[in-house]
């Protein structure tokens, strides 16, 4: 599950994270509209509802082909007994669920799919829930704003690769050229390659170097530096195919990360991009 953007709802930040392509929604930042010390407990106490666990049946019903629908309805009869019981891991463990996930760790917490986490929401607040789906609507114009509106990534690359070139130019987005030490580490995947030869770090070496950062090397790089990445791929397959060892496929694909940096952030078409993104 990739961790989204942060969204705040009544002066409560709320965190969203995408699994296949799905919206998912913490329910733990949720719960805390109601109670910050405990938000588990807030869950819990959804959780043994009749009207939720049968909610949740349903959703997993209609989109979780492994679901179990058995135990479902065992826990449904007893949801309606006083000393009922139910807590978001039980719920995975013993229905195989995929509507909710259940997460540890620094990022931790309970993500719902948008589906649920609003009836949540619902059910923590009236109020809430509709300031959170107006939010949540907005987010998600605006992120399609700039898929439409910024531009097509397939007829820019096409445009742009057109005009990659030799031009020279002094810009500190250039990548410097690889050391022999990195030349002889075996990279654990061909990610990081590719880090390495355009940003000059591996994944880890960048959270290492900024802990304050919640997204991901990638997630900070320039347009000029997605569309050289993107290319660099290809190459590398190419490179992979020609047996190639993995130092000298490195060396290759920095110098042109080099060339084709220096080219783009010179280029005007690169230059209005970046004007109508801003």
């Amino acid at each position: 599950m990739n961790r989204g953007k942060t969204i705040k709802v009544k002066d409560t930040d709320i965190v969203l994270c995408q699994k296949s392509d799905e919206d998912f929604i913490s329910l733990t930042d949720i719960a805390k509209y109601r109670n910050k010390e405990n938000p588990t407990e807030v869950i819990s106490l959804w959780l043994r509802t009749f009207s939720t666990i049968e909610y949740l049946g349903l959703w997993e019903t209609l989109h979780n082909p492994n679901f179990k629908p058995h135990i479902y309805e065992g826990f449904k009869i007893q949801s309606a007994r006083p000393s009922f019981w139910m807590s978001p891991q039980k719920w995975i463990k013993e229905t195989n669920a995929v509507g909710i996930i259940s997460k540890s760790g620094r990022y931790g917490g309970t993500f719902a799919h948008s589906d649920i986490a609003f009836k949540f929401a619902a059910w923590i607040s009236a109020e809430f829930e509709l300031y959170l789906i107006s939010e949540f609507k907005r987010l998600k114009a605006e992120e399609q704003k700039r898929l439409s509106s910024g531009w097509n990534l397939q007829r820019t690359l096409a445009k742009i690769n057109y005009h990659i070139h030799t031009d020279a130019i002094k810009e500190h987005l250039i990548p410097n050229i690889v050391s022999d030490k990195q030349k002889s580490i075996t990279y654990a995947n061909e990610a990081d390659l590719l880090n390495v030869a355009l940003f000059g770090k591996t994944a880890a070496e960048f959270r290492a170097e900024n802990p304050n950062i919640k997204g991901n090397i990638r997630d900070e790089a320039t347009l000029a530096q997605l569309v050289v990445l993107s290319n660099l791929e290809s190459i590398n397959a190419l490179l992979i195919r020609d047996g190639l060892n993995q130092g000298d496929r490195l060396e290759k694909l920095n110098k042109i990360a080099i060339e084709q940096l220096r080219s783009l952030l010179a280029h005007k078409s690169v230059k209005k991009l970046k004007t109508v993104n801003k």
